[in-house]
């Protein structure tokens, strides 16, 4: 009996000892370093700065990146040479459809063919509106109405992408006079920090009954020397299957942020065309001025502008854009 018990005490330490071998063969994930937490912190940190500028811009960027509800509503008017006494009115709209995991939107917009991927900031703040109103000679509308079904994805990863398809309503005052037309539109993003700045990669594709087929690709690079100041140098190609040449643009911006209630926004811009030759279209140097004027709702822009475009002779044309925007987003 106790060679029975010697043995069956043998044959359990073996057994204990060989589980405990297997156990401590077990790969264990390899701990992150610091080197990499670090990075992690600081794209975290890129991300959440330059979110924040352009959203209290109410950039074209951030409206079509947010996967929040938001509507966006403003009234300009522009002085100068080319200016127009009549003010311009604009809106936009994206609403997150219930129960649809934040991946399903509607959108409505004014002129959606006049707000295309890859715009410059130039283009976003001019007031495009030219249909005057019958009540109000003071006043001008959108000439085009867009409304559309958009598909993104809502994962926290470094590729983003989004599709939609709608209808664009244009014409005037009249029902009789409204035309409808189909659009599609459709952008894959990129987003990965490096080592000093964070680099976003945008390839767009969209279709219009006034524009054509077309396609843009735009490089943003956003570098941020303190927690107030952001630079961001924006580079973008536009190709319309219409037109035998490409149009580019070069920006650099600095953001500057004053305060809670204000920032302010310098700019230097430069567009051009492929061909026949490669040549300067137009150079652009301006300042935005943002003041929130109540809560994070209500927002006074004041904008001069000097263009110097290659139609003139690079001559000067000052402007100066005043705008009010209503911006509501939940």
């Amino acid at each position: 009996m106790g060679y029975l018990h010697a043995a069956l005490l043998g044959s359990a330490l073996l057994l204990t000892q060989e589980c405990y071998a297997e156990e401590t063969l077990v790969d264990l994930p390899p701990k992150p370093s610091v080197v990499d937490l670090q990075r992690d912190y600081l794209s975290d940190k890129f991300l959440d700065l330059a979110s924040e500028i352009d959203s209290f811009f109410g950039t074209e960027r951030n409206f079509q990146e947010t996967d929040k509800s938001v509507l966006q509503l403003d009234a300009a008017q522009m002085m100068g040479r080319n200016g127009s006494p009549t003010i311009a009115l604009k809106y936009k709209a994206k609403f997150q459809l219930p129960n649809a995991q934040k991946r399903f939107h509607l959108m409505l917009e004014s002129n959606p063919d006049q707000h295309l991927p890859g715009e410059t900031l130039v283009q976003q703040l001019q007031p495009l509106s030219v249909q005057q109103t019958p009540l109000f000679k003071e006043v001008s509308t959108p000439d085009s109405y867009g409304a559309s079904l958009r598909f993104e994805n809502s994962d926290d990863s470094h590729w983003r992408y989004s599709a939609d398809g709608g209808l664009k309503a244009d014409g005037g005052a009249a029902i009789l006079d409204v035309s409808i037309h189909p659009f599609v539109r459709s952008s894959v993003t990129f987003t990965t920090p490096l080592d000093w700045a964070l680099l976003k990669l945008t390839e767009s594709v969209y279709s219009f009954n006034t524009t054509g087929p077309g396609e843009n690709t735009q490089l943003d690079l956003d570098h941020h020397y303190t927690e107030k100041i952001l630079f961001r140098a924006t580079s973008g190609v536009t190709f319309l299957y219409d037109t035998p040449d490409f149009a580019w643009h070069q920006d650099f911006s600095i953001f500057h942020t004053l305060d809670q209630q204000a920032s302010l926004l310098y700019q230097l811009s430069t567009t051009g065309v492929s061909r026949p030759s490669a040549e300067v279209s137009e150079y652009v140097a301006l300042a935005l001025y943002r003041m929130r004027l109540h809560q994070d709702w209500v927002f006074l822009e004041l904008n001069p502008q000097l263009h110097y475009p290659k139609a003139t002779n690079f001559l000067l044309d000052a402007q100066f854009i005043v705008r009010l925007e209503f911006m509501f987003s939940k």
